[in-house]
């Protein structure tokens, strides 16, 4: 069993940086990959960024790649998001979620344990 608690959140206006985090109760060990995904309010939860179990592979969305980096520390249990020039549509709740593969995934439904998530608030 695998629990998450994700922090870091908060307000920061348009340009603005924040760092996620989420730790984890129980290894994460390297054939745990992790992953963040976000809701906005009416939106279906979507994809954001994926991490193998070593680390070596990411994978972004679209919307994020350039701007956002995941991360993570096996030895403190823990996987990071940075986020960089934030814009008003990143506002969302970001969850942080675990498959008990190593291999990186964007599909929802192919992670295991979740979050209770953290708001995101980017003012114009």
């Amino acid at each position: 069993q695998v629990q998450l608690v994700e922090s870091g959140g908060g307000l920061v206006q348009a340009g603005g940086s924040l760092r996620l985090s989420c730790a984890a109760t129980g290894r994460i060990s390297s054939s745990v990959a992790m992953g963040w995904f976000r809701q906005a309010p009416g939106k279906e939860r979507e994809f954001v960024a994926t991490i193998s179990g070593g680390g070596a592979f990411t994978n972004y969305a679209d919307s994020v790649k350039g701007r956002f980096t995941i991360s993570r520390d096996n030895n403190k249990n823990t996987v990071y998001l940075q986020m960089n020039s934030l814009k008003p549509e990143d506002t969302a709740a970001y969850y942080c979620a675990a498959r008990i593969v190593r291999y990186v995934s964007t599909m929802r439904d192919e992670y295991d344990y979740w979050g209770q998530g953290t708001q995101v608030t980017v003012s114009s």
